[in-house]
């Protein structure tokens, strides 16, 4: 490098040191005043204005408590048709899905060796009474002994009971209705040999069904014979109402549930059995209660709080609650009716704070 190169780079350290360093100042120094901090949630132009917060007015308002639960429905009666003795149909009276009446003839196996029996006992009957007749007049002239009438009078006994056995064994070749109700699907034809491990068919009475559901235990003390419930159908537009008649009398230690039972005229089968139900079940009337946005309360240790405006100011105030549902709770004390419960900024509220409520529910 040349004398004359050194000494131009010579000259010209100090005047970079010196433009880097006004550089720098220019940078760095700030002559403005610092901006204000602007919050959307304040009421004024500076930090210090009240908060702006939405609020909802404590109201009561009558309110009807219910559960929303599934159910079953079943026949109020239904039995599966077997015979009792083995045989072969001779008759086979069912019609599927048509309705019958209690006492009607459904189904009748062969017995025609029983009732050859049958008669054959009845006219031995008929000779032993003549007999006996015989001997009681012959007793009552002191001809025979007591002894002897004894005899004819027991095969006179005897016969009767027989005849009735063998009545018996006719009758249980019939099958018949029950009860009232629609028959289901027949399983066999007329001809068909059957044992009584044979279904013939259903038998269901729904004109008048169940319906079978269970509750959470914690409103096992709630419900009562008697209590209303709704219903509708999977699907189904139709709402339909029905009457508790029964509660069993424990809780099931597995699931923690308590099963009760209602009963619904179906008069036109409309809802069929084994049909799954959602059921609305109503525990109790209030005539009066308040509700707040759940987001408004503040859960703690003791219990819960809200803030409220007093003042024009937020003042913290413990609560008790009742009901809850996904979006509301009940308060049952610690506001009356009028109080302003705030439901924003929560989480920036402090006692005493100044707010200002700027949409009220």
């Amino acid at each position: 490098m040349s004398k004359s190169t050194k000494l131009i780079l010579y000259a010209l350290i100090p005047l970079l040191l010196g433009a880097s360093y006004i550089f720098r100042s220019a940078l760095f120094t700030d002559d403005s005043q610092p901006e204000p901090t602007i919050t959307a949630q304040r009421g004024g132009p500076g930090a210090g204005g009240p908060l702006r917060v939405n609020g909802v007015l404590v109201r009561t308002e009558p309110f009807s408590e219910q559960i929303n639960i599934t159910g079953n429905i079943v026949a109020s009666e239904e039995v599966m048709l077997r015979p009792e003795v083995s045989g072969r149909i001779t008759e086979l009276a069912i019609q599927e899905g048509r309705p019958v009446r209690a006492g009607d003839l459904l189904v009748k196996v062969n017995d025609a060796t029983l009732r050859a029996e049958l008669l054959r006992a009845r006219l031995r009957l008929e000779l032993a009474e003549l007999r006996e007749g015989r001997q009681k007049s012959l007793l009552e002239n002191r001809a025979i002994s007591e002894e002897d009438y004894d005899v004819a009078l027991n095969e006179v006994n005897t016969l009767k009971a027989e005849i009735d056995l063998i009545q018996a064994r006719i009758d249980l070749t019939e099958i018949r209705a029950p009860f009232n109700g629609i028959i289901g699907l027949r399983n066999v034809s007329e001809g068909s040999y059957i044992t009584p491990s044979n279904v013939i068919a259903s038998l269901q009475d729904y004109y008048r069904i169940r319906i079978d559901f269970s509750i959470p235990e914690r409103h096992a003390g709630r419900v009562a014979p008697g209590d209303r419930i709704r219903f509708t159908g999977l699907g189904s537009q139709s709402t339909y109402t029905g009457e508790i008649i029964a509660i069993e009398p424990r809780i099931d230690p597995t699931t923690r549930t308590l099963q009760l039972r209602a009963v619904a005229e179906n008069p036109s089968l409309e809802i069929i059995p084994g049909a799954f139900v959602e059921i609305q079940l109503q525990l109790r009337e209030i005539p009066a209660a308040s509700f707040i946005p759940s987001q408004a309360l503040i859960p703690d240790l003791g219990g819960a709080t809200v803030y409220v405006v007093r003042n024009g100011q937020a003042s913290q105030v413990r609560v008790e609650t009742g009901i809850r549902s996904e979006t509301r709770v009940q308060i049952t004390d610690g506001l009356v009716p009028g109080d302003t419960v705030i439901t924003t900024g929560i989480l920036q509220m402090r006692q005493d704070l100044p707010v200002r409520v700027t949409q009220l529910d």
